[in-house]
């Protein structure tokens, strides 16, 4: 049915297209920007979409299906993210276990590294089906090309079945995702899509419109540093410093003992000396104002530990990062209310559950374009032990396709 599906995904996934933090460039490698322009761009040309662009100063390639039918309908979008996680995209190669009976699975025999449901039970809802999996020295980066082949089979499909009405579809690939900063600069208004879905989930039947308030903090204390010998009454040791902030936070509330709804703060890196240290936070909560709680705990734990000295010790310079696109989305339902009856037309059962991280949904939602997320397909996203089912596949692509058709209706 999707003929090109499974080759797109293989000839996609083996190109190395890993974003980079500490890069200011948008897309933040050359790798991205070489795949959108050389790969991306030639192959929605090829399969005969319209308006096919890549922005130079976001880094998005955006391409158009237009609609076949009189009758005015809303635009609909479908976008995803083409930069994977920080770890091994290079020398991807990607293995297939067909008819998958349940066992353990050897991806390197070299480095006796295995992929076993002992480890991840998922793998048994997968028996019978087709994996693609990595070799076990590479992520497999079907977060997110998964989505991108997705998206670009179900347009493909309509473009070959034209009895299939549908209104006007837009696409929209993009960078940095996994950085968090892709959707920064994407332009709601060249989309101009009424709303849009990121392909960007896990398991068949993903439907998210939550996600968390995010945060980050970097944490500065000076200390003073002088000969031990003669410290009394003298030294202001940074590293004890960091320890009494952090040990003044709610232990049981860090990412290892929350789960659903419940935020945390997450203590992501810290360095230090005597003289200077630095603590990293990123703070997350789904309500709103439990997360600008959360925000001001920690400055009033640092406003207190300074009025223990006689200067200012700790500095804290704090960011909101995205926020809950329920907050938007509750608005203006239809975008999951689409979602929910095309999942149930193809007997899947639709799983609405909070993200415990955010997409780019969650910008994109605050820049007025309702953007929920349905699944893509994959499992363990961001390592060696990532895979994919085909099948899992061809159902995010059914899933796009109905959504595309139930808006034409």
């Amino acid at each position: 049915m999707y003929t090109n599906l499974v080759d797109r995904f293989i000839k996609y996934a083996k190109i190395n297209t890993r974003s980079d933090e500490k890069s200011t460039t948008i897309p933040s490698t050359q790798s991205q920007v070489d795949f959108a322009k050389n790969i991306l761009v030639p192959d929605l040309i090829e399969i005969g979409l319209e308006d096919v662009k890549y922005n130079e100063e976001n880094g998005f390639v955006t391409a158009t299906l237009p609609s076949n039918i009189d009758k005015e309908v809303p635009t609909v979008g479908f976008i995803a993210h083409y930069d994977t996680a920080d770890f091994n995209a290079e020398g991807i190669n990607p293995q297939f276990v067909e008819n998958y009976d349940g066992s353990d699975i050897l991806l390197n025999q070299e480095q006796n590294i295995v992929l076993s449901p002992k480890d991840f039970p998922n793998l048994k809802n997968y028996i019978g089906q087709t994996l693609i999996t990595t070799d076990g020295t590479t992520l497999l980066g079907s977060d997110d090309k998964s989505g991108i082949v997705e998206a670009i089979s179900a347009v493909e499909y309509l473009l070959a079945n034209p009895d299939i009405k549908h209104g006007r579809v837009r696409l929209g690939f993009g960078p940095d995702e996994e950085i968090g900063v892709g959707a920064d600069n994407f332009d709601v208004n060249h989309f101009d899509a009424a709303f849009a879905y990121t392909i960007d989930g896990g398991p068949i039947g993903e439907l998210q419109y939550e996600s968390f308030n995010a945060a980050g903090a970097t944490v500065t204390i000076q200390g003073k540093n002088v000969h031990p010998g003669t410290a009394k009454d003298t030294m202001v040791n940074a590293m004890t410093i960091a320890m009494m902030l952090n040990n003044k936070l709610p232990a049981s509330e860090v990412p290892e003992k929350t789960e659903g709804r419940e935020g945390f703060f997450h203590l992501t890196s810290m360095s230090g000396t005597v003289e200077e240290a630095e603590l990293n936070y990123i703070i997350r909560d789904h309500d709103r104002e439990k997360f600008e709680e959360r925000k001001q705990l920690i400055e009033n734990i640092a406003k207190e530990i300074n009025e223990s000295f006689d200067e200012e010790r700790i500095r804290i310079e704090m960011h909101d990062q995205y926020y809950n696109m329920r907050d938007v989305i509750e608005k203006d339902m239809r975008s999951i209310e689409v979602a929910e009856e095309a999942m149930h037309e193809l007997n899947i059962k639709p799983i609405l559950e909070p993200i415990r991280g955010g997409t780019d949904g969650s910008k994109i939602s605050f820049m007025g374009m309702p953007t929920p997320n349905i699944f893509a397909g994959g499992e363990n996203f961001h390592g060696r032990y990532e895979y994919v089912a085909v099948e899992s596949m061809e159902k995010a692509t059914d899933v796009i396709v109905k959504i595309i058709e139930l808006i034409a209706k």
